[in-house]
């Protein structure tokens, strides 16, 4: 079954991200920021105390950004989510020093790192009053089974990111996506599949923290869950994760198989040519866009069920991240895409979704 979250909803959240407001490695962070519904009454991080969060960030928020969390508790949190992904998953000293703080004040503490916070017998010590909690959200979920093209069987349409490389907006282009399709009144539904998406949903599965064998089992199991009872008109929204094209990356193939979906949507940064490296990778080039498209497609239409009503699965559509460009050469960029590939191209941040949902609802 699907990971659940005990974070309402509705609780006040502080964002515990030191020093990750302006880099990918407070990626949790900044998109709690863009997409959680709930209140979030602070950001801590010391690096950035004082900034404007929309002029730092371009997210349309109004959240003080402090230097500690001794600064945040008279906003009145009643959870401290941890928005940061340090390097091996070890906690920066201030930032330890500050979830100490979190839970020696009576605040929850969520976490989506490999590092488990609960296990942790300094913090886990630390639990003052009944009923506070740790919560490590990357756990693999319980009785887990090999995939076997189930989801297949589901109506309505499965939709699932792809994406050139880690980190260029899978998550956020689905949640565009979903947005847009509520406001038409259409029932869109989101599967989460990393700590961010699962933060925001309330559930999903992490794929990141299931043994191989298990994995597209996993996947296939949460868009079971959460697809159930949605009608033939309905979006089933599979967040993606990882790329084919990245040496360090294996989680798009049992998301392929586990969602077994019906088309997928392309994520790439624009102008990205080659995969974001860590200190001493080699470099790796992300090919040509029109031979990814293929390729994808190619890979989507193996291992599903004989007689599958559906025809076999492609890219429709092409999520293109222009966050680096200022608005005229985001237009240009999107409509090089367009011509590069014969793909509909949007930036679904920059302009919302509706451009890529008309797109994929013409199929």
């Amino acid at each position: 079954m699907n990971i659940r979250s005990p974070l309402d909803p509705q609780s006040p959240v502080v964002l515990m991200q030191h020093g990750g407001l302006d880099n990918l490695s407070g990626k949790t962070g900044l998109a709690l920021l863009r997409y959680r519904s709930g209140p979030i009454v602070a950001v801590v991080d010391p690096v950035h105390a004082g900034v404007d969060l929309e002029t730092l960030t371009g997210i349309r928020r109004a959240v003080p950004v402090v230097a500690s969390l001794a600064e945040a508790l008279p906003l009145g949190p009643e959870v401290a989510v941890v928005g940061l992904a340090p390097s091996g998953g070890r906690l920066p000293e201030p930032l330890r020093s500050d979830l100490r703080s979190a839970l020696a004040a009576g605040l929850n503490v969520a976490s989506g790192l490999h590092t488990r916070l609960g296990d942790d017998p300094e913090l886990a010590g630390l639990l003052i009053r009944e009923g506070q909690w740790i919560w490590d959200l990357r756990q693999e979920p319980e009785g887990l089974q090999v995939a076997a093209a189930r989801a297949a069987a589901l109506p309505g349409r499965r939709i699932l990111a792809v994406g050139s490389d880690m980190a260029v907006g899978k998550m956020s282009a689905c949640l565009e996506l979903r947005a847009a399709a509520l406001a038409r009144g259409l029932d869109a539904r989101f599967v989460g599949t990393g700590q961010a998406g699962i933060l925001i949903a309330g559930t999903g599965v992490p794929l990141d923290a299931v043994r191989v064998d298990y994995a597209a089992g996993a996947v296939e199991q949460a868009v079971l869950e959460v697809g159930q009872g949605l009608g033939s008109d309905g979006l089933l929204l599979v967040e993606g994760q990882g790329s084919l094209c990245h040496p360090g990356s294996s989680a798009t193939l049992p998301l392929v198989r586990g969602s077994q979906p019906t088309e997928l949507l392309l994520v790439h940064r624009a102008g990205q040519e080659r995969i974001r490296e860590r200190s001493g990778a080699l470099p790796v080039a992300i090919p040509p866009l029109g031979q990814l498209v293929e390729l994808l497609g190619a890979l989507a239409a193996l291992a599903r069920p004989m007689g599958a009503s559906a025809g076999p699965p492609r890219v429709r559509a092409i999520a293109l991240n222009t966050g680096g460009l200022d608005g005229a050469a985001a237009s240009a960029a999107i409509e090089a895409c367009r011509n590069a590939t014969g793909l509909p191209t949007h930036d679904p941040v920059r302009h919302g979704g509706e451009g890529l949902l008309d797109a994929l609802l013409r199929r």
